[in-house]
């Protein structure tokens, strides 16, 4: 039978609760076996999450933040160490390829390297002699006693992150590293479709040296993630996922008076224009569209193709998808894996009919889950079955199609026809969603008007992903971002900090 996933609480794996509802079943997406199960409701663990972190705050906080990087310095190494077993863990649990897995890691990497520089980030300014007290004045000088101001940026407290299922290891690190370099404690609720990375990754922070308390780890569900985000101890939350879910958490945590930042749901565009490096552009759609199996948030799922692009790129990229090859992500030669799991691929195939339906041409894949050359999918172990669905690619696609107005999150690209660079901008800019745009161009006047125009927060320009590096915010606007503050970038450490105000006299 397979292990119930421990949370991770107060510096060691805790027991689950006898009391806890049927648990979720974790699966390996390529077979559908179960490998673990993850508790949904356990509210005590997560009270007991919430009490180890309140503890650990004070000395934490107290700590100084040159020494608080030196952990993530020596937690960088472990990493790196354990590259291999946490890209493997990724694998298993999430279905990614092999190649996709050990970028998640090495990206997380990323993040916890720029949160050794917290010590510069979490700087304050001075202005010494802002003003003036002649109330006060010492015999020998009239003119009074200066005044000085200043601000500090100060930790918050105790701080939640919820993060999705695909990136199992990386989004984690978006978050908690700065938290903690920042002088917060932390409690992480990983998705319960994924947490056996998360745990792994947690419990190397604590392999190397991380105090008691500063981290802790909780599985749950919606009645979970709830408890924690109106939890009086609670200062702050982080998020990434659906809009839906997004938009929930974000209302309810601040109406209970708690920062937050939701990093949502998305449907990305990408303006393919004739004048385009023909291969460039039908590499960067491919690896977009289809890598992680359309799973991320900056998916290209949407190409607009301008003037007479169709000509060249509708028969290029049909090869270029006949190429790769789906199966599990474990394998040798595989591009594409499973998605996460059976109600993903169904909701996926319910996108793909519904595209038929409204009148779309579906030129490339027929949405029937089957391996590349029509071989069916292996067969299933634990009497599951995997969950793929093969890349699909739509012509013809209209406004008011649902394959074109919401997000779906798998491996489904689809084609709109437009005549102008401006027509283009249009059709983009009529989304709800703000994560990323993409245009494929040879014309810097283009690639200038684009960059101004798209209503976006992430351009790409002759890039299919422009995923920022851990230096830069993650930006979405509109529908897929509620908050002020992104995650990553300076915006990260002035989320986990708030300014203090020091006005001081000295007669």
């Amino acid at each position: 039978m397979a292990n119930t996933v421990p949370n991770f609480i107060a510096g060691s794996r805790t027991l689950p609760s006898p009391q806890s509802s049927k648990p979720h079943a974790v699966i390996n997406p390529a077979t559908g076996e179960t490998i673990a199960h993850a508790e949904l409701d356990n509210i005590r663990a997560a009270d007991a999450a919430v009490a180890a972190a309140v503890d650990a705050f004070p000395a934490w906080a107290a700590t100084p933040v040159g020494d608080r990087c030196q952990f993530l310095f020596r937690y960088k190494n472990k990493l790196e160490e354990h590259f291999e077993e946490l890209a493997n863990l990724i694998v298993r649990e999430h279905g990614k390829t092999k190649a996709e897995a050990n970028g998640d890691v090495r990206r997380g990497i990323d993040c916890v390297e720029f949160a050794c520089s917290a010590p510069v980030l979490m700087m304050g300014r001075t202005l010494p002699q802002i003003a003036v007290s002649s109330s006060f004045c010492r015999t020998e000088d009239k003119s009074g006693v200066g005044i000085d101001s200043s601000v500090d940026r100060v930790p918050l407290g105790v701080c939640v992150g919820i993060t999705p299922f695909n990136f199992p290891v990386m989004v984690p690190l978006w978050m908690w590293p700065m938290a903690v370099a920042c002088g917060n404690t932390f409690i992480l609720k990983p998705s319960e479709k994924v947490p056996l990375s998360a745990v792994r990754e947690v419990e190397l922070a604590h392999e190397a040296g991380l105090p008691k308390g500063v981290l802790n780890l909780v599985t749950g569900g919606p009645s979970v993630v709830d408890h924690l985000i109106t939890h009086d101890d609670v200062r702050a939350v982080s998020f990434v996922g659906s809009t839906k879910v997004g938009h929930h958490i974000y209302k309810t945590a601040c109406a209970a008076g708690k920062r937050a930042q939701c990093m949502c749901g998305a449907k990305n565009y990408m303006v393919i224009m004739p004048d385009a490096n023909q291969d460039a552009a039908v590499e960067g759609v491919v690896g977009s569209a289809f890598g992680n199996s359309g799973q991320r948030c900056l998916a290209g799922s949407v190409a607009i193709l301008v003037g007479d692009t169709p000509d060249w790129f509708i028969p290029k990229v049909k090869a270029a998808a006949a190429k790769l090859k789906v199966g599990p992500g474990g394998e040798a030669g595989v591009n594409m894996g499973p998605v996460i799991d059976k109600s993903s691929q169904e909701r996926i195939l319910g996108f793909i009919e519904s595209g038929k339906k409204d009148g779309s041409t579906c030129i490339f894949g027929s949405g029937t889950p089957t391996l590349r050359g029509g071989s069916p999918v292996p067969p299933p172990l634990g009497g599951g079955s995997g969950c793929f669905v093969p890349p699909t690619i739509f012509d013809n696609v209209r406004p008011g199609m649902d394959i074109l107005e919401n997000e779906i999150f798998g491996p489904v690209l689809s084609l709109v026809r437009e005549q102008t660079l401006d027509a283009a901008l249009a059709t983009l800019n009529r989304s709800k969603y703000g994560n990323m745009g993409v245009i494929f161009t040879s014309s810097g006047y283009n690639a200038r008007r684009f960059k101004t125009r798209a209503q976006v927060g992430m351009v790409g320009i002759n890039v299919g992903v422009p995923a920022p590096m851990a230096v830069f915010p993650f930006a979405g606007w509109k529908n897929s971002f509620y908050g002020d503050l992104h995650a990553n970038g300076e915006d990260a450490a002035k989320f986990y900090t708030e300014s203090k105000v020091v006005v001081a006299r000295w007669m």
